[in-house]
């Protein structure tokens, strides 16, 4: 049933969305009538000229379906590039490579405090799949730092060696998790069905001994309990690790230590959708429309670049890192605190700082290769808790 608190999709968008559907319900067909869920999220976000991430809909902002810090204001970009610049300074190919940019905007305000300062990168390697958000990267740099879209490149796929840095902003939540339930005993997979007209919930045994064996450290020991483990985000990171030959990963996104994150308490996961600014628990909910994210789990995310050899140099709420980058500082800088501009920034770092909103939630893992002649620059680190 369709949330009544939700706005509704215009008929070109429904339209869109029955074709995500139908492409779905051939897929279960060909896979006898059942689907991990995993596929199914890979089908509804990224299926070519379908999925939510690779079909041309506004994604960010006001008009789309969420904002990210980098799109709520330049200041963002622009403390995180003091973080980076160190790295930069001590990696001798001086090399930025951003996975899923979004928009485009952490790239330009990243590019324009770097060469603020005299540490631009030698280049700025962007590994993109969806061709729209590639044009719409493309326009965003060449119109908020036209001077640096030179150094600017899209590539097709991870380069075989990393000397720099790379960063990833809210790219391992969309990362499609296993989904798995522990009920009587008896370990399940959750994945997706058709069943009276509509997708449906599903379950059959977990067969796969690895998931379970990871599921069984994790989850709690007593009572039934569901929730998410993330193969598939954890191998990214461990092959970055292996490819970084100097420098670091750089990785923000919304999430918990995993003794958090697999609290007795939150005996459901952690899936959610975004639709038009408006969080819900409907994965089902207008496929190809909605986006569908689970929280990271960063220890086990520290893990597996370990795994790959690096190491952890700094864990931190995102309020605690950008302070210590100087946001606060940055934001002074604007003007007049009556402002116009100081006042419209402001509310932006308020939003990225408060515990309510992003400040808390947000953390900010810094993987190091090497004996690295800088240091995280966040107030306050949060190793231990990882």
């Amino acid at each position: 049933m369709t949330d009544s608190r939700l706005p509704a999709p215009d008929p070109e968008a429904r339209a869109q969305s029955a074709r995500v559907v139908a492409h779905v319900r051939e897929a279960l067909e060909r896979s006898g009538g059942f689907m991990p869920f995993t596929r199914y999220m890979e089908i509804v976000l990224y299926a070519p000229a379908l999925g939510y991430y690779v079909a041309g809909a506004r994604k960010f902002g006001e008009a789309g379906d969420f904002v990210t810090g980098p799109e709520l204001t330049p200041l963002y970009g622009a403390a995180i590039a003091r973080q980076l610049a160190p790295i930069l300074a001590a990696a001798p190919g001086r090399q930025i490579v951003e996975l899923g940019a979004g928009s485009g905007a952490l790239a330009a305000s990243v590019l324009i405090a770097l060469a603020a300062c005299g540490a631009p990168p030698t280049h700025y390697s962007i590994l993109e799949v969806s061709p729209p958000l590639r044009a719409l990267q493309r326009a965003t740099i060449e119109r908020h730092a036209p001077g640096e879209a030179a150094r600017v490149e899209w590539l097709d796929r991870l380069p075989a060696a990393i000397d720099g840095v790379v960063v990833m902003n809210e790219v391992l939540d969309a990362i499609a998790p296993r989904l798995l339930a522990r009920k009587g005993g008896q370990w399940l997979e959750r994945g997706v069905t058709w069943n009276d007209g509509a997708l449906a919930w599903a379950e059959r045994p977990l067969d796969d001994a690895r998931v379970r064996a990871t599921a069984e450290a994790r989850f709690p020991r007593e009572g039934d309990y569901a929730s998410e483990v993330n193969p598939a985000a954890e191998a990214l990171v461990a092959t970055l690790a292996q490819r970084i030959s100097s420098g670091a990963l750089l990785i923000i996104d919304y999430g918990f230590p995993q003794h958090e994150y697999y609290h007795p308490q939150r005996s459901e996961g952690t899936l959610v959708g975004h639709y038009r600014h408006r969080v819900h628990a409907d994965p089902f909910l207008w496929p190809g429309l909605s986006d569908l994210t689970s929280h990271v789990d960063f220890t086990a995310i520290a893990n597996a670049a370990e795994r790959g050899g690096l190491f952890v140099a700094g864990f931190a709420t995102q309020a605690s890192f950008l302070l210590g980058c100087g946001i606060l500082d940055r934001l002074r800088d604007i003007g007049a605190p009556e402002s116009a501009d100081y006042l419209r920034a402001a509310a932006a770092v308020q939003q990225l700082l408060s515990p309510a909103e992003m400040g808390e939630l947000f953390k900010v893992l810094l993987l190091a290769r090497g004996d690295i002649g800088w240091r995280s620059l966040a107030l306050t680190d949060m190793m231990h808790r990882l």
